[in-house]
């Protein structure tokens, strides 16, 4: 089941040849797990101003999972139980506030927040995929960057290795080959531990962040851990909120509307220096 806010016509139809709106910006119906994620990347996508909010079958307790997008409430893990964080009233305020420059108290609380963004600690994530569902595809790469008061203070790259051929499609979008993951990669509970080790408890920065997190939280699952409980930072909700008149929000046009160089992506360590040159972007507006 999908409910949504603003849905643009255009939408609304895409979604109509696969689901059925029984209300208003309400939609439901069973599609295959890879269909389920190209349809939210769609969303994702085209939904411009608005609010989602899917619900799913899953293979886990509670026997169903949740996504939320350009939403303040959060799906969070705790102990293997997926539960909502609602925001307090005070954060729904600032979430829900006039736009900078509307108000001098708008415009203080941006400057606090440039002020404060540079003295931060946080991690830049990526990873390179053989498809869009977390359940049968797997993690290929997973790159990291650590940002410290502002300036990049370590990075980390592994390639993981599969026991299948690489579809050609991945190999095209990537670069990556089968050769480069049989010599290069090690298992994947392996890569895991190195980059949790890389990333601490620090929070977690990235460009549609709950397709990274929900391929980590299934990777996780297969060797009966949890996903730690980092704070997680979608650059792509903020995105929406602080740059108007895309006709598309894929980093690559984001990169172009800041001037930026986004040669050798769809590689997770050139993914992530480009998410942090945008982050610094952004906290800028």
């Amino acid at each position: 089941m999908i409910t949504m806010t603003d849905c643009p016509p255009r939408l609304r139809g895409d979604l109509s040849k696969w689901l059925c709106e029984i209300h208003t910006g309400v939609y439901v119906g069973q599609v295959s797990g890879r269909v389920r994620d190209a349809i939210w990347m769609r969303v994702c996508d085209n939904l411009k101003t608005g609010r989602a909010t899917m619900v799913y079958t899953a293979n886990n307790e509670q026997g169903m999972d949740f996504r939320v997008y350009n939403s303040a409430w959060t799906p969070v893990d705790f102990d293997g139980i997926k539960l909502m964080r609602r925001p307090l009233p005070a954060m729904s305020m600032q979430e829900d506030g006039l736009k900078p420059g509307f108000s001098k108290a708008a415009r203080r609380q941006m400057a606090q927040r440039k002020r404060k963004a540079p003295q931060e600690t946080w991690v830049a994530i990526d990873l390179e995929t053989t498809g869009l569902d977390p359940s049968s595809d797997r993690i290929i790469e997973i790159g990291a960057m650590r940002v410290e008061n502002g300036a990049v203070a370590g990075r980390f790259s592994q390639l993981v290795r599969l026991d299948k051929p690489l579809p050609a499609s991945v190999r095209e979008l990537t670069g990556i080959s089968d050769g480069m993951l049989a010599e290069e990669g090690i298992p994947e509970k392996e890569a895991l531990d190195l980059f949790w080790q890389f990333a601490g408890r620090d929070p977690l920065v990235g460009y549609n962040l709950p397709f990274d997190m929900e391929f980590l939280r299934a990777a996780c699952a297969r060797y009966g851990g949890t996903l730690p409980a980092n704070r997680c930072i979608d650059l792509l909700q903020i995105a929406r909120r602080r740059v108007f008149g895309l006709s598309s929000y894929k980093l690559a046009a984001l990169a172009e509307y800041f001037s930026l160089s986004a040669s050798g992506t769809h590689r997770a360590l050139a993914d992530c220096e480009l998410l942090v040159q945008v982050y610094a972007k952004l906290n800028e507006l």
